[in-house]
């Protein structure tokens, strides 16, 4: 199985792009992040035209995440806690996480919040959002050891200094704090491993590069974008790439492609 993660910044602003990659990619389950529609206006007929059944939870033109799988798309999910935490007074749920069973793997695709400032009321609603992610994941590998378990997205954490072009850039910012990436060790802590940075090490290796100050060409980038496996999905990996070249050109998005191959 190949499985990729990528925030796409609109899926039908770069709709050409992005069923061009996946046809080129050979990807057979694709985690889509930041669709930015509701459901009605997802463009499923193209990838199921190419194949791939389709998962698509939007609820606004913000976030929205999606799942395409040519190995079965079953039992979707929309949350994956029982009280998933909404943001803002008054609360908005807000699309970001549908997950499936793909070929007996379990897949989430997973935009998280992106905290915004840390005196912003986002802030605090990340963490709690990574707290339920954690507990969630926690307890899937207490019901089922054996579980293959992916999750897959946009995490809008940095959790190294490495993992950023220049740390004291984004001193007092998000992405970087001591509480983020605690959210994120958290994660791996119960039992999900980065099975991406054994085959793409850094530093200099990197997922994300902003639009502004030609930060893709001065390779001043971010590694955000991540595939977190259950013990049982990690010891499948033979492999994994970050397809920077996406990056590059007309139209492209600001994440690169995140890909890994799975033994059967």
């Amino acid at each position: 199985m190949r499985l990729a993660t990528w925030n796409v910044n609109s899926v039908r602003a770069r709709l050409d792009r992005v069923l061009a990659w996946v046809q080129r990619s050979d990807v057979d389950v694709v985690a889509l992040q930041e669709t930015k529609c509701k459901d009605a206006q997802f463009p499923a007929q193209p990838f199921e035209d190419l194949g791939y059944a389709v998962a698509h939870h939007g609820l606004s033109q913000w976030n929205g995440v999606a799942l395409l799988s040519r190995v079965g798309l079953e039992d979707v999910r929309t949350t994956f806690a029982a009280d998933c935490p909404p943001f803002g007074d008054p609360p908005v749920v807000e699309a970001r996480a549908i997950g499936a069973l793909c070929g007996g793997v379990r897949v989430w695709s997973l935009y998280v919040p992106n905290g915004r400032g840390l005196d912003d009321p986002h802030y605090p609603y990340k963490l709690a959002w990574l707290e339920a992610l954690r507990a969630g994941g926690e307890r899937w590998l207490a019901e089922d050891p054996q579980a293959p378990v992916a999750l897959c997205g946009d995490f809008n954490i940095a959790p190294t200094d490495e993992d950023v072009w220049d740390v004291s850039v984004f001193e007092g910012s998000t992405h970087v704090t001591e509480p983020e990436r605690a959210a994120f060790r958290a994660l791996t802590e119960t039992g999900f491993a980065d099975v991406v940075r054994p085959h793409a090490p850094g530093p200099g290796v990197y997922t994300y590069w902003d639009y502004q100050q030609l930060r893709f060409p001065k390779r001043q980038g971010m590694r955000i974008d991540f595939v977190l496996g259950s013990p049982a999905l990690a010891a499948r990996v033979r492999g994994a790439l970050i397809d920077r070249e996406e990056r590059k050109g007309k139209g492209a998005s600001d994440h690169a492609p995140v890909v890994v191959d799975l033994d059967d």
